[in-house]
């Protein structure tokens, strides 16, 4: 397999977790970071740029969840989105990204360490909530990912919760994930939640999915209550989580 978006080998194998279950501890970010400068999950901002923009204009408040190192608020803001604020539980992710904004002149961009399941923010105070592949990491150790552990079905609620709140009306959640619909749909669509839910998908040897939810647009025919499910307690999607570091750190066009 080729180097990662240009990484020496030995600088890779510094950040790969040795198990899955592992991006779920902050002290792995905080050591990752540290030692990396970019990276990005999945693909980067040019493969789904057409899908973003038509649901984020220029006048936009922007909130980004979980920034990590990605350029994904730059390429955001290059294309006149300039009310961005970007959120990290890492330390030393908000302090090296806001040093290289500053360092490229990227002033307006707000950065702040923040918990996703408990946004620092006031209620309806965003036009979008974006997210990329964070979400997925509270999939991690779900187990049957038709049946999610409790803990798990809890956090992701608790995330789509504070989403919801700080959501103006109308406002839109982008969420670009690698969880396919018939596994996130359940969450979207619990009765908590007033939006509507679409998707569409991007790539190219494998495909990613692109979630748009607007907050009160939402059908009755589209509620669901989250029970346990009576389908095959196995899937690809799980089988491949299980694979260390596959979730964020294969390189899919090298399969």
């Amino acid at each position: 397999m080729e180097p990662i978006n240009g990484e020496p080998e030995a600088q890779q194998s510094d950040v790969v977790p040795p198990s899955a279950s592992s991006y779920l501890d902050p002290n792995y970010w905080d050591k990752r970071f540290a030692r990396e400068d970019y990276y990005e999950w999945f693909k980067d901002y040019s493969h789904f740029r057409h899908l973003v923009l038509a649901h984020i204009q220029p006048r936009s408040s922007v909130l980004e969840l979980g920034c990590g190192n990605s350029q994904m608020c730059e390429e955001l803001y290059r294309d006149g989105v300039s009310k961005l604020t970007c959120i990290d539980l890492s330390p030393i992710a908000v302090e090296k990204m806001k040093t290289r904004l500053l360092s490229k002149g990227f002033k307006e961009i707000k950065v702040l360490e923040a918990d996703m399941l408990d946004l620092p923010f006031e209620d309806q105070c965003f036009d979008v909530v974006v997210e990329k592949g964070t979400m997925d990491v509270l999939f991690v150790d779900s187990g049957d990912p038709w049946n999610p552990h409790p803990v798990t079905t809890e956090r992701v609620i608790k995330m789509l919760k504070e989403v919801h709140r700080v959501l103006k009306h109308n406002g839109t959640f982008i969420s670009i994930a690698f969880g396919q619909p018939h596994f996130r749909r359940r969450f979207f669509n619990d009765p908590e939640f007033t939006w509507s839910v679409e998707w569409n998908t991007f790539g190219e040897t494998f495909h990613y999915f692109f979630y748009v939810l607007k907050k009160g647009n939402r059908t009755f025919e589209s509620y669901e209550v989250l029970e346990p499910s009576a389908n095959p307690s196995k899937s690809l999607f799980q089988e491949e989580l299980d694979v260390d570091d596959y979730l964020f750190r294969i390189n899919i066009d090298e399969m």
